[in-house]
């Protein structure tokens, strides 16, 4: 970890310390749960832009209906900012503990930072969800700490990401290890380089970790922004877009919309490289024969940006029973490991599974596929989630177009 927003294990034990809760009461609870949610209909408000993530869903519905009388309806969205002010509307205009249209939310970052700071959140609860004891919240310290605001139980983690570039070996044996070896490239290769338009995640994310790679004091960034940290910290930021923007695709006039079309240009050849925020991605378009076998996954040698994302329960969501339960199964080894399998989703676990037991750890043992992140990169912290809407604003204003 940087020295970012790194956690120590004393902090981390102390926020868990301040969620404990009796065990003969959390099992009583958690029945009296159980009973509740039977017959609730949950609305899971989720991104809906990959058919492996709808398919998955799909199973996870089949899964909750079957074994706990759960019905998940997944309400298919583009951005979760849509959400947040759809509940902050509904609070606004009055509505009370159960009239709210939002039962569950898969969120992160300003999203979430949003909803605490305007009271759009249900209790905390996370803690309290049996599948929680196997959460790897020591090794994975952005469990309980979303974008440097703690999560204080208002989320459930969900899966972790890490900022990763992919491109065909054949075409780029050498990729670059930093965002000044990125540009050196660029420069060499003019026109085969780009990133998504910000406020897209991926484009925010390319932008946050150059801002982290150039930035004179990152320990800044995990502060809430204001309007001189911003002008100190992210002035080399622009001198460094300003020299890379002329030598991406279209002069840096034009931006993709997503990393989906990034991925699509890479795998014609018109481009060189792509971006996710999931290792395992280029993995899972190999599986699924939409990429070539001959592509590889790397993160920056010194590290790139990951994070946790999670799903919340808005404060009037008229199923709070049966969303604690569908995200009590999301966290559920059986769920878990269908969702890191890169034939279905390949989204790496929050789990710690190494303390699972060996029958439900053996469900995450699978060999090496083409397009793995040969060796994992440290994670970068995010900056506070402040800072987001501020470089996006700040993005726009010199290069929106």
């Amino acid at each position: 970890m940087t020295p970012l927003t790194s956690i120590s294990r004393r902090s981390t034990l102390g926020l868990l310390a301040a969620t404990v809760v009796c065990p003969v009461q959390a099992a009583s609870s958690w029945t009296d749960t159980l009973r509740a949610a039977r017959g609730q209909t949950v609305y899971f408000n989720a991104w809906a832009g990959s058919e492996r993530i709808n398919a998955y869903l799909q199973w996870v519905a089949a899964e909750l209906q079957r074994d706990f009388g759960v019905k998940l309806q997944h309400v298919k969205i583009s951005d979760a900012a849509d959400v947040v002010k759809r509940v902050r509307a509904e609070k606004q205009a009055g509505r009370q503990d159960t009239e709210g249209t939002v039962d569950l939310v898969w969120i992160n970052g300003e999203n979430f930072a949003a909803m605490k700071r305007d009271g759009l959140l249900s209790a905390p609860f996370a803690q309290a969800l049996p599948n929680f004891q196997w959460v790897d919240t020591l090794g994975k310290p952005t469990t309980l700490v979303d974008f440097s605001v703690p999560t204080d139980g208002l989320e459930a983690p969900w899966g972790m990401a890490q900022l990763t570039f992919f491109a065909d070996a054949q075409r780029l044996p050498q990729p670059p290890q930093s965002m000044a070896e990125l540009l050196a490239l660029a420069r060499t290769q003019p026109g085969r380089i780009t990133y998504p338009r910000p406020p897209n995640f991926h484009g925010t994310t390319f932008v946050k970790q150059a801002l982290i790679e150039h930035a004179p004091d990152v320990k800044t960034l995990a502060q809430p922004v204001t309007a001189a940290a911003l002008a100190a910290q992210a002035a080399p930021l622009w001198r460094f877009l300003d020299a890379l923007h002329p030598q991406l695709w279209r002069g840096g006039k034009q931006f993709p919309q997503n990393s989906a079309a990034v991925r699509q240009m890479m795998a014609d050849g018109e481009l060189l490289l792509g971006l996710t925020f999931n290792p395992n991605e280029a993995a899972n378009e190999i599986a699924a024969k939409r990429l070539p076998a001959t592509v590889q996954s790397w993160q920056f040698a010194k590290g790139t940006i990951g994070n946790t994302h999670f799903v919340a329960i808005p404060y009037n969501a008229p199923s709070k029973a049966g969303a604690q339960v569908a995200a009590n199964f999301l966290l559920s080894p059986a769920a878990q490991a269908r969702k890191a399998d890169i034939d279905v989703w390949g989204d790496p676990t929050v789990l710690d599974v190494a303390r699972l037991p060996a029958a439900e750890r053996a469900r995450f043992q699978s060999a090496a596929r083409p397009g793995q992140v040969a060796m994992t990169a440290p994670v970068l912290s995010e900056p506070h989630a402040s800072w987001v809407d501020a470089l996006e604003k700040e993005w726009t204003r010199r290069y929106g177009v």
